[in-house]
């Protein structure tokens, strides 16, 4: 029984040794992600950069063609909602 449980315990020991050579120690004593953490990061955040800016271009381009056409005035909420769409990919 006791073996068991010294298995289990050196597994854990293990586990928790692992995950914390993920990260590692600068001259400053900051810890710094690995660059696995960075390449997930950056995977993640050029798509949501390239779809913000191509929505703001879309929107750009519909609100210039409604002021340039006045329909901004007749169709309130399309303009409304564009005005919206495209505050929102600027800020995203």
């Amino acid at each position: 029984m006791t073996e068991d449980n010294f298995s289990i315990t050196s597994h854990l020991l293990v586990t928790m040794a692992n995950t914390e050579t993920d990260h590692f120690q600068t001259a400053g004593g900051t810890d710094m992600p690995s660059s696995t953490t960075f390449g997930a990061n950056f995977s993640f955040q050029f798509p949501v950069v390239i779809i913000g800016l191509l929505g703001a271009a879309a929107n750009a381009l519909i609100v210039y063609a409604m002021i340039a056409s006045k329909q901004h005035k007749k169709q309130l909420l399309i303009f409304n909602q564009n005005i919206f769409d495209l505050c929102s990919c600027l800020l995203l």
